[in-house]
């Protein structure tokens, strides 16, 4: 008993403290920011206990460049985005799942075969689409590219394929046709899978920056991670008490989302093996 125990005990104690040193690595960034968004430019790279905490920084930033505009033009592109991702990876998870036509398997391995591409690799051919279609510099622009996600028609394929036939077939003796059964049905079941992916999609497009900063060149199109690239830059200035306090307001849906869903988010992936 005590053998395995003394053998396992400094494993365990230097697995902690390897966690834990990863953990600070990882959340420094962030404290500096939370204390530099929250005193005074001239505390940003002192660290006094007595220094005086101040929203100025946050005000500041509001009023230096359009972020209003910038918050309107995201959240309607990770709206349009992800609606627009929900609807095609339903109807295409469904179809993968439950029927049966010729050349499935093989339509479903060129699904995934985008997995394996960086959207990096497609700028180019995807930036001569866009042009061709005239609606360069626009938020549909920055989405159209996305609106069909591998990973979305993956997650939910595996999900409706762990729901029991019976349902299926308890549903179409009631009269229900497929879209019936898909929405009354297989929709609600996955309900956990729905918010983990709209999560990851959100904080995904939320965040992307090299398409979007190529597509667009005006204020009325240019989500909050180009703007802030823009509001950051030498041209304007550098305080980093401004800068951090305008990161952390364009971050902070993103960790109150996750903060409110994270044990959703959690336990979706966990059940959404591969089966």
């Amino acid at each position: 008993m005590n053998g395995p125990q003394e053998r396992h005990g400094p494993a365990c104690a230097l697995e902690t403290g390897g966690a834990w040193l990863l953990a600070l690595l990882w959340i420094s960034p962030l404290a500096y920011a939370l204390w530099t968004a929250f005193h005074p430019a001239e505390f940003s790279v002192r660290f006094a206990l007595d220094a005086p905490l101040t929203l100025q920084n946050f005000a500041n930033a509001w009023n230096a460049a359009p972020f209003a505009r910038y918050f309107v033009n995201t959240v309607a592109l990770v709206t349009m985005v992800l609606a627009a991702q929900l609807v095609i990876g339903t109807l295409a998870a469904y179809a993968f799942a439950r029927y049966a036509f010729f050349g499935r398997e093989v339509v479903f391995v060129l699904v995934l075969v985008q997995l394996m591409i960086m959207p990096d690799v497609l700028i180019v051919e995807n930036y001569r689409t866009m042009s061709a279609l005239g609606i360069l510099d626009s938020i549909p622009a920055i989405g159209l590219p996305y609106m069909a996600s591998a990973f979305g028609i993956f997650l939910l394929r595996q999900t409706f394929k762990t729901i029991p036939r019976e349902l299926d077939e308890a549903a179409r003796v009631e009269g229900a046709g497929a879209l019936q059964v898909l929405w009354k049905v297989y929709v609600p079941l996955a309900r956990p899978v729905y918010v983990a992916y709209g999560l990851v999609s959100v904080s995904y497009h939320w965040n992307n920056f090299l398409w979007p900063i190529i597509v667009t060149n005006t204020v009325g199109s240019r989500p909050l991670t180009v703007g802030l690239q823009v509001f950051s830059s030498t041209d304007q200035g550098i305080d980093w008490s401004i800068i951090t306090a305008a990161t952390l307001m364009t971050s902070a849906p993103l960790l109150v989302a996750f903060l409110l869903f994270q044990r959703q988010f959690v336990q979706s992936f966990m059940r959404a093996g591969i089966r």
